[in-house]
C-alpha cells in the first residue's frame, strides 16, 4: 500500500494525491476492507469491544480515503477527477451496501442490544448501536432476492444521479458570462464589483480590463451575480442576468430535469420496497420531527405568520419604486434602493469595514468569551490543496489543543462548487496505540465562496458573507468542541438533520450582537471602527423584507415534502403544476414559465436535505430559542453571557449525538422549544392592540 490516499490516518496529504493513484488505489482498498469485512462477519462477538471497535475501525478506513476525493470534488472539480471519481463511486456504493446489509453485523448489534452488557454502555454507545440497528433497516438488510437486488441497483443509479445533478449545475454555472464593454453598460456598479469583473476578464485571457475602463466580466457565481442584481442600473442586462440564472442546467446537454424525475421515481420505489408509503416517510424516521404532518404544521404556522407580511412587503416595493409592473429582476434592485432610503445603509459602503482577516479575530475573539476557547492560526502544519486554504488550532483556556479546522474561504467558479459547507475532516475517538489510550482530536473542513481578494485589497465581505461564515463556523464549532469519544456519536455524527442546524444558526445570530460587531468592524485602510450609526442602522434593517425571505424558505421546504411525499411520476399534477400550486400561497410574485429552478436545487437532488430542506425552520426555531436564552440573561453582562456559553458548550456542542436532540434542547434551555423566539426575531410576532 504506497498510495498516500491508503494511509488511511492523519490529515490528508493533498500535496500527494494524483488523479491518477485514485482508482487502482480505492480498489485495492476496497478488496481489503472485503476481507476484513468477511472476517469480521466470521469472528464477529455482540460486545462493543467485538462489534463495534472493529466495525469502526473499517468504516473509518473507507471514510477516511473517499471522504479525500469527494472534498476534492467540491473544491477542486476537474474534468480528471470527475472521471476517476465515477469509476469508482459505484464500487464503493456496493460496498456500502455490502456493509449496510450485512446479517451477521445486524444480528451481533441485536443480540448486543438483548444481552447483559447492555444495560452497562453509555447513553452514547446505546445511541451508536440504535442508530446501527436502524441504519441496517434503512440499508435493505431485511430485504432478499429481486428486491434486494433492485435496492441496490438503485442506491447505484441515485449515486450516479446525484453526481450528474451536481456537476450539470457547475457546468451549466460556469458556462454563462456576460461581457460588459460601455459605461453605460455598468452604470450603478459600484467599485468593488467592478474589480471583481475585470479581474475575472481578466482570468479569461483579457489580460488589459481594468475596474475603470473595463472590459468586465460578469457570471453567475453568487459573489458576481448578486451584486449585479442589486446596483445595475440597466434594467435589461438585469432580466437578461436573472433569466440565465432560473434557467441554469435546465436545457441542452447539463439539463437536470429527466435526472429529478428520476431521482424522484427512484426514491418512492426505494421507499416503498423498505415498507414506507413515500420517501418523505423513510426520511424522517431518521429524525427530529415525528412525522410530515408535525413538519407542515410548523411551516403552515410560519406560513401565516409571514404570508400577509410578504405580501405588505412587495406592495411597499412596487409604490417605492413606482412600478406597477415589478419584476423578478427588479426585486433585488429596488428593495436594495429601499433599504438604503428607509434606513440610510448602504451594503457596499460596509464592505471595507469587513476585511475577512478582521472578522475572522473578532469571530475568534467570540468563541473565546462565550466557549473559552482560544484560535490561532496554524498554517504550514497542514497539507492544503489551494494556496488560498488557512489552517487554525482551537485550544482551551490552558493552551492545549482541542482540534483543529481548514478555511477554504474564496469563490472559485471554475472549480468550486456554489454555497458554503462545513464537512468532516477527522473525528474525535479514544484510541488505543500500542496499548496505551489515545485521544484523536478533530479536524473540520470549513468552506465558503465569498468574494475573492482584488488586487491589492483583502477579501472585503458583504455582511451576508459575514454571516455565512458565522453560520459555517457554528457548524464547525459543533464537531470541534465535541466530548463524545465514540466516532460514531462525535460531534455532527449521529445528530438529527433537522437539528444539526442549531448551533450553525445560533451562531449568525452574534452578527448583530453590538459587542461583537463593533469589535471586529474596523476599516481595512484606515483602522477606524464602524460608527455606532451604522450599527444602528444595521440593527434596524435587520427585519426589513424578513416576511419575504422567510415565505421563501418555506416554499422551498414544502416543496421539497411535496416533492417527497405526494408527487407521483404516473400521477394527475407535474411537477410543474405542483410548484405553481404551492407558490399560491407560498410566493407573492408567481414564478417566470421557464423558471426552472428546481434544476439547482442541489441542497435535495445532490446533496443530504431530500424531504429536510425544512430542517433549516425546524432547527431556526430552536436556534432563535437558544439565542433567547442569552438575551433573558443579559447581552451586556459579561458573566451572564459567559455562565449561559458554557452550558450551551457543555450541551449542545459537548453531547453531540450522544442523546436525542430534544434531550440536549432541554438540558440546555429547561424546557421544551417555542417558536416566540423566532417569530420575534423576524419582527413577525402579532402586534398588541
Amino acid at each position: 500500500m504506497t498510495s498516500p490516499l491508503l494511509r488511511g490516518q492523519g490529515l490528508p496529504p493533498f500535496s500527494e494525491i494524483s488523479i491518477d493513484t485514485i482508482v487502482p488505489a480505492m480498489t485495492e482498498l476496497l478488496q481489503s476492507l472485503e476481507q476484513d469485512l468477511s472476517q469480521l462477519e466470521a469472528q464477529l462477538t455482540p460486545t462493543w469491544s467485538g462489534l463495534v471497535e472493529p466495525l469502526t475501525a473499517l468504516e473509518e478506513r473507507l471514510t477516511w480515503s473517499w471522504g479525500i476525493i469527494g472534498h476534492l470534488m467540491g473544491v477542486q472539480n476537474s474534468p480528471e477527477l470527475r472521471q476517476a471519481y465515477e469509476a469508482i463511486q459505484p464500487q464503493v456504493i456496493q460496498f456500502s451496501n455490502r456493509l449496510g446489509q450485512s446479517q451477521a453485523l445486524y444480528q451481533g448489534f441485536k443480540a448486543l442490544r438483548q444481552s447483559p452488557d447492555w444495560s452497562t454502555l453509555e447513553p452514547a454507545q446505546q445511541r451508536i448501536v440504535e442508530s446501527n440497528l436502524r441504519e441496517a433497516e434503512l440499508a435493505g438488510v431485511g430485504l432478499s432476492g429481486e428486491k434486494r437486488e433492485r435496492f441496490n441497483a438503485i442506491q447505484l443509479e441515485l449515486g450516479e444521479l446525484s453526481t450528474q445533478f451536481s456537476n450539470h449545475l457547475l457546468d451549466a454555472t460556469k458556462a454563462f458570462s456576460l461581457t460588459l464593454t460601455t459605461p453605460e453598460e455598468v452604470a450603478g456598479l459600484p467599485p468593488s464589483l467592478l474589480a471583481f469583473a475585470a479581474q475575472t476578464a481578466r482570468s479569461q485571457g483579457q489580460e488589459t480590463a481594468t475596474p475603470e475602463a473595463g472590459p468586465w466580466v460578469i457570471t453567475l457565481d453568487y459573489p458576481s451575480y448578486l451584486p449585479f442584481m442589486k446596483y445595475s442600473e440597466r434594467r435589461d442586462l438585469r432580466e437578461q442576468l436573472y433569466r440565465a440564472f432560473v434557467r441554469r442546467a435546465s436545457e441542452g446537454e447539463w439539463d437536470n430535469q429527466p435526472l429529478i424525475e428520476k431521482i424522484l421515481a427512484l426514491r418512492l420505489e426505494q421507499a416503498q420496497l423498505l415498507g414506507y408509503s413515500t420517501y418523505a416517510e423513510l426520511s424522517l424516521s431518521r429524525k427530529m420531527a415525528p412525522s410530515v404532518e408535525a413538519v407542515e404544521t410548523l411551516l403552515e404556522e410560519l406560513r401565516q405568520a409571514s404570508y400577509d407580511a410578504a405580501q405588505q412587503e412587495l406592495d411597499q416595493l412596487k409604490a417605492f419604486a413606482n412600478l406597477e409592473d415589478l419584476k423578478h429582476w427588479d426585486v433585488a434592485f429596488w428593495s436594495e434602493r429601499q433599504r438604503e432610503a428607509l434606513f440610510d445603509l448602504n451594503s457596499e459602503a460596509l464592505r471595507p469595514y469587513f476585511p475577512l482577516p478582521q472578522v475572522l479575530t473578532g469571530l475568534f475573539q467570540l468563541a473565546e468569551r462565550l466557549f473559552d476557547v482560544t484560535i490561532t492560526a496554524a498554517d504550514g502544519q497542514a497539507p492544503v490543496w489551494h494556496t488560498d486554504v488557512r489552517y487554525f488550532q482551537v485550544s482551551n483556556s490552558q493552551q492545549e489543543p482541542l482540534a483543529y479546522f481548514y478555511l477554504d474561504p474564496y469563490s472559485r467558479p471554475a472549480e468550486k462548487r456554489g454555497g458554503a459547507w462545513m464537512d468532516i475532516c477527522i473525528n474525535r475517538a479514544k484510541l488505543q496505540k500500542e496499548g496505551q489510550p489515545m485521544l484523536r482530536l478533530p479536524v473540520a473542513y470549513l468552506v465558503c465562496n465569498q468574494t475573492p481578494p482584488v488586487d491589492d485589497q483583502p477579501s472585503l465581505m458583504t455582511f451576508d458573507e459575514v454571516t455565512t461564515l458565522f453560520h459555517e463556523f457554528g457548524h464547525g464549532i459543533h464537531h470541534m468542541l465535541t466530548q463524545v469519544d465514540y466516532t460514531g456519536a462525535a460531534g455532527i455524527n449521529n445528530v438529527e438533520w433537522d437539528a444539526v442546524e442549531l448551533p450553525s444558526q445560533f451562531m449568525e445570530n452574534w452578527c448583530y450582537d453590538q459587542a461583537t460587531l463593533l469589535g471586529m468592524a474596523q476599516h481595512w485602510q484606515t483602522g477606524k471602527p464602524l460608527p455606532e450609526t451604522e450599527y444602528q442602522k444595521l440593527l434596524a434593517a435587520r427585519n426589513y423584507m424578513t416576511g419575504s425571505a422567510m415565505l421563501r424558505q418555506i416554499h422551498l421546504s414544502l416543496l421539497d415534502l411535496e416533492l417527497h411525499h405526494r408527487y407521483r411520476p404516473d400521477g394527475s399534477e407535474t411537477i410543474r403544476e405542483m410548484r405553481d400550486r404551492l407558490a399560491k400561497t407560498t410566493l407573492i410574485l408567481a414564478p417566470l414559465p421557464e423558471d426552472a429552478f428546481l434544476c439547482s436545487f442541489g441542497h435535495i437532488f445532490a446533496g443530504g436535505y431530500a424531504a429536510g430542506y425544512y430542517s433549516y425552520k425546524w432547527a431556526e426555531v430552536l436556534s432563535a430559542d437558544a439565542f433567547a436564552a442569552f438575551e433573558e440573561a443579559g447581552l451586556e453582562d459579561e458573566s451572564a453571557v459567559q455562565t449561559v456559553g458554557q452550558r450551551f458548550r457543555d450541551t449542545v456542542l459537548a453531547l453531540g449525538g450522544s442523546l436525542h436532540p430534544l434531550e440536549i434542547f432541554r438540558r440546555f434551555r429547561g424546557r421544551e422549544p417555542q417558536t416566540e423566539a423566532l417569530l420575534r426575531h423576524n419582527g413577525l410576532l402579532p402586534q398588541a392592540v
